[in-house]
């Protein structure tokens, strides 16, 4: 069976989804999106969507930023996400990508005057980093857009050229992942994840304040931490030598999951290894979005239909 997308109102085959080369967004990058995990349960049977509420209702507040106007509720996105899944009837772990985009064919800077598109496809995605052994970063030279240049709390397409900038700076030095710090030199983020550390063994991240995308794992780990683990997250700013003498250090995302970072800079995090409390988190985090966790299970979506025999 073909993949599919949903696009100009319809499913239909992936391969079929085009937009046009004059499109706005193309242009200029006037589209913002989301990325939300499908994560495949063998043992069930089952893709359970996770967070996609939290996921939507992000894409809306997105969409204000840039004046684009969907005419779908949350309901509505989540409806079609689930056929849309069903449709492609993947057996793996799976990202989804909606996006709302500018879609008029006119060629001019602006956000006013313009038409307004959703679309959302499905493509197979295993782990973006290695989330045993762990990551090896570096802080990159490249600087965190500043939240009076364009909201990173915003997920905005044309953003995502500065991430972009540092995720190849990283790879071509030799490293796994970037990390950006603020234009005043505080740790800000990954290329595509927020940043955690351990120190005194408290955990601490990065508050909104430094640039960052409010993220939904984010806020599943600082959730199962207090609930699961009784540690409480700090939020404060964080200096780069910091990252050196931290006793552990992660990455949560979307696409990252729970990814442990063992050096930056060529510089060992703890003992260079995986962490307690990354290793702790982690196993709580994948029972809850493989749907093995019931107290969870509202944040699970599943998208196939269970045949009783």
């Amino acid at each position: 069976m073909p993949p599919y997308a949903f696009f100009k109102g319809k499913f239909m085959p992936l391969s079929e989804a085009r937009i046009g080369i004059v499109t706005h967004a193309f242009n200029y990058g006037t589209a913002c999106f989301e990325g939300i995990r499908g994560n495949w349960n063998e043992e069930h049977g089952q893709m359970y969507i996770f967070r996609p509420i939290e996921h939507y209702q992000r894409l809306l507040d997105s969409c204000k930023v840039l004046q684009i106007e969907i005419p779908h509720t949350i309901d509505e996105l989540i409806a079609l996400t689930v056929e849309l899944v069903q449709r492609c009837s993947y057996r793996e772990d799976t990202y989804i990508r909606p996006m709302a985009y500018k879609s008029s064919e006119q060629v001019g800077v602006r956000l006013h005057n313009l038409e307004s598109s959703f679309l959302l496809f499905v493509v197979p995605f295993g782990p973006y980093l290695d989330i045993t052994k762990g990551a090896r970063c570096c802080i990159s030279s490249w600087r965190r857009i500043d939240e009076n240049m364009i909201p990173p709390r915003a997920k905005i397409n044309g953003l995502y050229v500065n991430n972009a900038l540092a995720k190849t700076e990283a790879f071509e030095k030799g490293f796994d992942e970037a990390i950006l710090l603020t234009h005043d030199g505080h740790v800000s983020e990954g290329s595509g994840e927020n940043i955690f550390v351990v120190i005194d063994g408290q955990l601490i991240t990065p508050p909104s304040s430094d640039n960052i995308l409010i993220g939904i794992t984010r806020d599943t780990v600082i959730t199962l931490a207090k609930q699961e683990l009784d540690i409480e997250t700090v939020e404060r700013s964080i200096v780069p030598d910091e990252l050196y003498t931290a006793e552990e250090c992660f990455l949560t995302g979307t696409a990252a999951h729970i990814t442990p970072v063992i050096e930056i800079d060529d510089r060992k995090v703890g003992g260079g290894a995986v962490g307690e409390i990354t290793k702790k988190l982690q196993v709580l985090y994948f029972d809850v979005i493989l749907g093995k966790n019931t107290k969870y299970l509202d944040w699970c979506t599943p998208a196939y239909k269970l045949v009783k025999t």
